[in-house]
C-alpha cells in the first residue's frame, strides 16, 4: 500500500470511530431519563446488546439489588467459617463450593454471574424490541413491545429510578437459600469447635 492510501485509510478509519462515538453520544443524551420506564427500559436494551450483565444492574429494583449483595455477604461469612473451623477434606470441598460468590467484588458482579448462569441475558436478547406502549401506575409501571413482552418496572424510592422487578423472586430466594446454608455452616462450625476442644 503506497503511503497516500495509507494515509487516507487511517483518515477514513479515524472519522469512522469519531462518527460511531458521536452517534452512540447523542443517542444516549436523546434517550428518555431514567427516571421514566421508558428510559430504564432503553438502558436495560443497552446492556442486553453490549452482553454486560453488571450495567444492568442499575436498572433492577432495590430488592433486587439488595438480594445480590445478601447473597455475596452470605458466602463470604459461609466461607470464612468453614476455613476457620471445618476439619479436611470438608473445608476444602465446602470453601470451594462458595467461592464464586464470596469473591465477588459487589452486587452487579453476583447479578452478573447469575445472568450468566441462568440464560438471563439471551433471553432478554431474544425478547427486547421496541416500545410499544408504557402502563404507569403509581410507582409501578409495564414497558410492553412490539412483541407483545411485558416488563415490569418499579421506581426506586432512594433515586426515582425505575428499576426492572423480573430477577426479584430468583435472587430474594437465592438470598434465602445463602442465609439457610450459612446457619447450617455455622451450626456445624460450631460443632467441630466443640469437639476440637474436647478433644483437647
Amino acid at each position: 500500500m503506497t503511503p497516500a492510501r495509507k494515509k487516507q485509510a487511517i483518515v477514513l478509519l479515524v472519522a469512522l470511530a469519531v462518527g460511531l462515538a458521536l452517534h452512540a453520544a447523542a443517542s444516549h443524551l436523546f434517550y428518555p431519563s431514567d427516571r421514566t420506564p421508558e428510559g430504564a427500559y432503553y438502558r436495560v436494551m443497552i446492556a442486553v446488546n453490549r452482553a454486560e450483565p453488571k450495567d444492568l444492574f442499575a436498572y433492577l429494583e432495590t430488592p433486587a439489588q439488595h438480594a445480590c449483595y445478601t447473597i455475596r455477604d452470605y458466602r463470604k461469612r459461609a466461607r470464612a467459617r468453614v476455613l476457620a473451623a471445618y476439619p479436611e477434606p470438608e473445608r476444602t470441598a465446602e470453601a470451594v463450593r462458595h467461592a464464586v460468590e464470596a469473591d465477588a467484588p459487589d452486587g452487579a458482579d453476583v447479578f452478573s454471574l447469575y445472568a450468566k448462569r441462568l440464560g438471563w441475558m439471551t433471553r432478554l436478547r431474544r425478547d427486547l424490541s421496541g416500545i410499544s406502549r408504557v402502563e404507569t401506575q403509581g410507582d409501578r409501571a409495564t414497558v410492553e413491545t412490539v412483541r407483545g413482552t411485558r416488563y415490569p418496572f418499579r421506581r426506586r424510592p432512594e433515586n426515582g429510578i425505575w428499576g426492572l422487578t423480573l430477577f426479584t423472586a430468583t435472587l430474594a430466594a437465592e438470598a434465602e437459600r445463602a442465609a439457610r446454608d450459612f446457619a447450617l455452616i455455622d451450626g456445624a462450625a460450631k460443632d467441630y469447635e466443640r469437639a476440637q476442644r474436647a478433644g483437647g
